[in-house]
């Protein structure tokens, strides 16, 4: 059985779900059952979920799920590998976090029976298509942990959002808090460092085998954006319709026009696109103000949005976004 994910046909017609049952010990005078320990509840966009204490066995589904995990100090079992960065399914800023390699399990093709075999006591979905069916399959096998309540965009979920849920589901909130913090002192010094950004509008998009794409606020890359002190020109933010990122056609890349235009590929060379003399006659083009990303590292940390992809992120695109701007 698998799930098709995104877009978006569920192939699971039926899930049979396992219970086992517990055998109850027989009771003496002179000792007690101790307590178990407490586990979590985390609110969701499904409702509550409650997760047991100190999950052993995490499958990470959700986009980014696995570094987030990572970087609070547990090792999913299984990941699910968004980015295509192969071996452990992770960023190589945080891929030797890594004792044991995890399964790598699909993305947009997901095979049920993969999860079950994991065995897993937690799946962590928190970025993800928000579709109730597929977090039906999945909650299913175990206690899923799904987008925050009120998400409205697919992949929406933002660093914020996810780290805490995380956190929440381990049991690692003061962790999960320690990073956030580190992420501002990371944001604070990349702004007080580039003052020139604030006010200036950028516009961020892709090109892959279907054409171009523009990203849109809630979007990890346009947040990244905005948070940095850019606007997402209004543009492209009235054609938002609830997914992440609007497509483009040829004709309107004048869309991208902004004080600063990024744009990277997406399991392409970027020669594919950048000489493209439609791309080249836009405005931001001709002014010299086009940033064509075409290092696979920095454009998966820079469309991660996990706190250590962000880190990475900061410290080697932010110089390439004050030099384009001629900041």
């Amino acid at each position: 059985m698998r799930i098709k994910v995104s877009g978006m046909k569920i192939a699971v017609t039926a899930l049979a779900a396992s219970l086992a049952v517990a055998g109850l010990a027989g009771c003496s005078s002179d000792s007690a059952d101790a307590p178990a320990e407490a586990g979590a509840t985390v609110s969701t966009m499904f409702g509550d979920v409650e997760v047991p204490a100190n999950p052993q066995r995490v499958v990470a589904l959700g986009w980014s799920d696995a570094e987030t995990a990572l970087a609070l100090g547990t090792q999913p079992v299984g990941v699910a590998d968004w980015m295509a960065f192969g071996g452990k399914g992770v960023g190589p800023w945080i891929a030797d976090e890594f004792t044991t390699d995890p399964k790598i399990l699909g993305t947009m093709d997901l095979s049920v029976e993969d999860v079950i075999a994991l065995e897993p006591d937690l799946i962590l979905w928190t970025r993800s298509d928000n579709t109730q069916a597929t977090y039906d399959k999945l909650s299913a096998i175990a206690p899923t942990v799904g987008p925050p309540p009120g998400l409205t965009t697919a992949y929406g979920t933002t660093v914020e959002q996810q780290t805490e849920l995380v956190a929440e589901a381990l049991g690692k909130e003061a962790e999960g808090k320690a990073l956030l913090v580190g992420l501002d002192a990371k944001f604070d010094a990349a702004i007080a460092a580039n003052p020139a950004f604030a006010g200036k509008t950028a516009a961020v998009g892709a090109y892959s085998s279907d054409g171009y794409g523009a990203y849109v606020p809630g979007d990890a890359r346009a947040d990244f954006m905005t948070r940095l002190g850019f606007t997402i020109p209004t543009a492209i933010t009235e054609k938002a319709t609830g997914n992440f990122y609007i497509p483009v056609a040829n004709e309107n890349l004048n869309l991208f026009d902004a004080d600063l235009t990024v744009l990277f590929p997406i399991f392409l060379d970027s020669s594919a696109f950048a000489n493209d003399p439609l791309l080249r006659a836009i405005p931001s083009a001709q002014q010299g103000h086009l940033l064509i990303l075409d290092d696979p590292a920095l454009v998966n940390a820079f469309s991660s949005g996990s706190v250590p992809g962000l880190t990475y992120a900061i410290d080697n695109a932010v110089p390439k976004f004050a030099s384009t701007l001629g900041a």
